[in-house]
């Protein structure tokens, strides 16, 4: 599945809010080459977690380590790409003006072809891309959102709900896309509402629940831990607190 070099370490993590714990003491090792899910309720602290990761807000205590790098060193930002949850590419730019500024910021060079060949594997109109913004409807920005993430080349991209707004169609291109770009190298921590995605694509996941990492492991066990067929019921059924360990 994957070497057991450590792409993202995260040692120890808590975070607080006006002397409130949103995440509390959490430990995770993500390995490179994997698709790893963060499964939660709505503040749960996974955005918490994710812009902590970022360095959009510090940790309390804890480390936070981006290939055996503190998360603040340039280094570790510079292998880093990061799609928000809530995906608002500036309003005045074309599609292709948006994808050159997203990857003039991590020194790429654009490549048009390399562009055009995404927006195929992703059903996005080619001709879309001489257009501004605000045609866009929210499918063809989060589809232009995760082109602007994934041609980075990044070796750790993180993706905050990468499937919002996007059809059945679109989000089964979107997996493929996924998998095909963890064969390269490349480690994905995503987080997801949608459990069956994460279910098809995850090789591990985690459940943050009460403040705390109360899960790490595949899909599989958590479904045979919990005696039910699917992701979503899994988890429903293990945050009950008789499935709980701390």
């Amino acid at each position: 599945m994957h070497s057991q070099k450590v792409s993202l370490s995260i040692k120890n993590v808590s975070v607080t809010y006006t002397d409130k714990p949103v995440i509390d003491n959490i430990n995770l090792d993500i390995y490179s080459g994997e698709i790893f899910g963060l499964m939660g309720l709505n503040g749960a602290g996974k955005t918490t977690l994710i812009k902590t990761i970022l360095g959009l807000r510090e940790q309390n205590s804890g480390d936070i380590l981006i290939h055996d790098k503190d998360k603040s060193d340039p280094g570790s930002k510079g292998s880093l790409a990061y799609l928000p949850e809530k995906f608002e590419p500036p309003w005045f730019l074309t599609g292709i003006e948006f994808m050159k500024f997203s990857l003039q910021l991590y020194n790429r060079s654009f490549d048009k072809g390399r562009v055009i060949d995404a927006a195929n594997k992703l059903s996005l109109d080619i001709d879309a891309l001489d257009r501004k913004m605000n045609t866009y409807s929210k499918g063809m920005r989060q589809k232009l959102g995760l082109m602007g993430t994934l041609l980075t080349d990044c070796s750790l991209l993180i993706l905050d709900e990468p499937m919002s707004g996007l059809d059945p169609r679109a989000r089964a291109l979107v997996k493929k896309m996924i998998n095909d770009i963890k064969h390269k190298d490349k480690t994905i921590f995503l987080s997801s509402h949608i459990l069956a995605d994460m279910d098809e694509i995850c090789n591990r996941v985690a459940v943050l629940h009460n403040q705390k990492v109360r899960y790490i492991g595949t899909p599989r066990e958590l479904k045979q831990i919990t005696n039910t067929n699917n992701l979503e019921q899994a988890y429903l059924e293990f945050i009950e607190d008789k499935h709980l360990v701390c």
